[in-house]
């Protein structure tokens, strides 16, 4: 089963600017500051200022402020932007005293400094060029997002007339942020720097899956259905007619042009070859990627190597599973069996719904036996609209606001029930509810004395490392004693490690959409559905889906590191407190806390 979280939805700004601000050179007043609160002054400067740049992001943390605008996200002049502002953090950052910092402030100084270099690595010109030229795909793109921003489930308000208002305002700056993102493609094209073939055509049958609804019946129109009661019937009125003419004139026409030019255009310059190496300058850009998604000095050759060496492990495993359910074939016709029969099918979207909040009450009733930090956001279950499914993993979280407003949601896919199973159910649940991505990213926010960019941002290694390594928490908790649970989360973390060999294979090696496939296929029960997902995945989101793996070995090497060291003093419920209380941190820093946790334990 494949998934996927999605914290930030601007996909064009996730990998290249997980903060960056604009800070002021330290005068004569600040030096008179402790080093604690210069820092501090730093980060708040920085995140204010990022966020008036970005106010997309702003709207996902339920800061308002700026509701009335998504942003420049596509345009030259944003990224320079970009570029400046991180270029004013890194000195700022490097005119305060590290050493006098306290340990928790020194831990935010090195996330700081590791993320703002990071985010200057991605805006040199000669990786620059090949991000602008690639601003959209059919996994992050602000042509499947913006629908459910503006759906009124999403991430904008529509409790107040000004609300409506902001969201008709929205809609211009939606419009011209998806002409922006042509010119880029236009670019890319006179450059020759172009996306794939397959990725394009997919987000063709996005667009054309969206054109083809009224206005009536497409997402924009959620509000219109939901008025509040502070929104008046003389409002309403207004309103309703402002809508529809924005959709119409606007907003419709946007999608359109969009679809036109990909169609018409784009898709007849479109490289066959699938993997970044078929790209001008794409060799560059995923040794970059893997680096930076990994937070480690990794190369794709050794990420394709351990890939390697975990199917291999985990295929043991697969084998006592046969063994265990009574099963003659081989392994090849086990997994056949396994995706194939109706036995592990759901019937309806409404019994897998009702699995999923099975797993939630048996997991949380265990909680307090492994977490003594547990965030206040409560987390709700729900499939996917109908116009996303089909292009969507099999389930995926999307955080909720610090406040509590908006609740933590847990997505499930109920497209082509056929190709679903309720053997994984336990094992999604864990990665993208409780304990992983709602635990993590909720218990971050909610935690007041962090930084902004620490409460908020994060890397993909830690963040999908630890919902990974929430898996595995299955065990001590009882929930993989049925075998057909156990084959779920065996078949989800060989999901991870194939990912290892698949996604390099992709991008460094040379392999095709088909032979990715077939490789997914022959090493699990994946169902063809799922893998031909994951596989088109990571062709638009190159190295994104290395980083689960490693994240997860990290940690759990980590705590075996911990439990080795500590001995009779070691409490798994202190080292969850130690992992998550500091946000989601790159791997090389948090192995350094760690290990500092593990010596004073030692001497207390």
């Amino acid at each position: 089963m494949n998934h996927a979280c999605r914290l930030i939805l601007s996909a064009a700004l996730v990998a290249l600017v997980p903060a960056g601000g604009s800070a002021q050179p330290a005068g004569p007043a600040a030096s008179r500051q402790s080093a604690h609160d210069r820092l501090f002054d730093l980060f708040r400067q920085s995140d204010e200022a990022y966020l008036k740049r970005n106010p997309l992001q702003a709207l996902f943390r339920g800061d308002y402020r700026y509701a009335d605008r998504l942003g420049d996200l596509f345009s030259d002049a944003h990224y320079q932007g970009e570029k400046a502002a991180a270029e004013a953090d890194l000195a700022a950052l490097h005119a305060l005293p590290r050493a006098e910092l306290g340990a928790d402030d020194q831990i935010a100084y090195d996330v700081f400094e590791y993320q703002t270099r990071d985010t200057l690595r991605g805006l040199q010109p000669d990786l620059l060029r090949l991000n602008e030229a690639l601003p959209m795909n059919h996994f992050y793109g602000l042509h499947t997002q913006y629908p459910t921003i503006s759906s009124g489930q999403g991430g904008a308000p529509f409790q107040t007339v000004a609300d409506y208002e902001n969201a008709l305002k929205r809609n211009r700056d939606f419009a011209a942020n998806v002409d922006e993102a042509i010119a880029q493609w236009r670019k890319g094209e006179a450059e020759g720097v172009v996306d794939t073939q397959l990725t394009v055509r997919n987000m063709i049958e996005q667009l054309d899956n969206q054109l083809k609804l009224k206005p009536e019946e497409s997402p924009y129109w959620g509000p219109i259905k939901a008025f509040p009661n502070a929104v008046g019937v003389a409002d309403r009125a207004r309103l309703t007619q402002a809508f529809r003419a924005s959709l119409t004139g606007t907003v419709y026409p946007a999608l359109s042009r969009l679809r036109d030019f990909l169609k018409n255009d784009y898709l007849g310059h479109a490289r066959a070859g699938a993997g970044l190496m078929y790209m001008k300058g794409g060799d560059a850009l995923y040794r970059y990627e893997v680096e930076s998604t990994t937070t480690l000095p990794m190369t794709p050759e050794q990420i394709h190597q351990l890939g390697l060496s975990e199917v291999a492990r985990i295929t043991t495993e697969f084998e006592k599973v046969r063994q265990q359910m009574g099963f003659k074939g081989s392994l090849q016709q086990f997994f056949d069996y396994m995706r194939s029969s109706p036995k592990f099918q759901p019937k309806t979207r409404q019994e897998l719904e009702q699995g999923f909040a099975s797993v939630k009450r048996q997991v949380e009733a265990q909680v307090p036996q492994y977490f003594s930090l547990v965030p206040r956001t409560q987390l709700v279950i729900r499939p996917y609209p109908p116009y996303r499914e089909k292009f969507e993993a099999g389930g995926s979280y999307d955080a909720g606001t610090p406040d509590g407003r908006r609740p933590g949601t847990f997505y499930y896919n109920a497209y082509d029930l056929p190709s679903r199973s309720i053997c994984e159910e336990t094992t999604l649940f864990l990665h993208e509810g409780e304990p992983g991505h709602h635990f993590q990213i909720s218990l971050a926010q909610e935690d007041a004395a962090l930084p902004s960019f620490m409460r908020f941002g994060g890397n993909t290694a830690y963040v999908e490392g630890w919902a990974l390594y929430s898996e595995s928490l299955g065990y001590a908790m009882n929930l993989y004693n049925d075998p057909c649970q156990r084959f779920g989360n065996l078949n989800d973390e060989m999901l991870r490690a194939m990912r290892l060999v698949v996604d390099t294979g992709i991008h460094a090696k040379g392999w095709t959409r088909d032979q990715a496939i077939r490789y997914m296929l022959t090493n699990s029960g994946e169902s063809q559905t799922d893998a031909t997902a994951e596989v088109e995945r990571y062709i638009a989101i190159p190295s994104q889906a290395t980083a689960y793996k490693v994240g997860q070995l990290t940690i759990t090497r980590l705590r075996e590191k911990a439990k080795a060291a500590l001995g009779a003093k070691f409490d798994i419920r202190e080292f969850h407190a130690q992992v998550l209380g500091s946000g989601a941190l790159p791997l090389t820093i948090l192995e350094a806390k760690i290990d500092r946790w593990i010596a004073a334990k030692k001497v207390s």
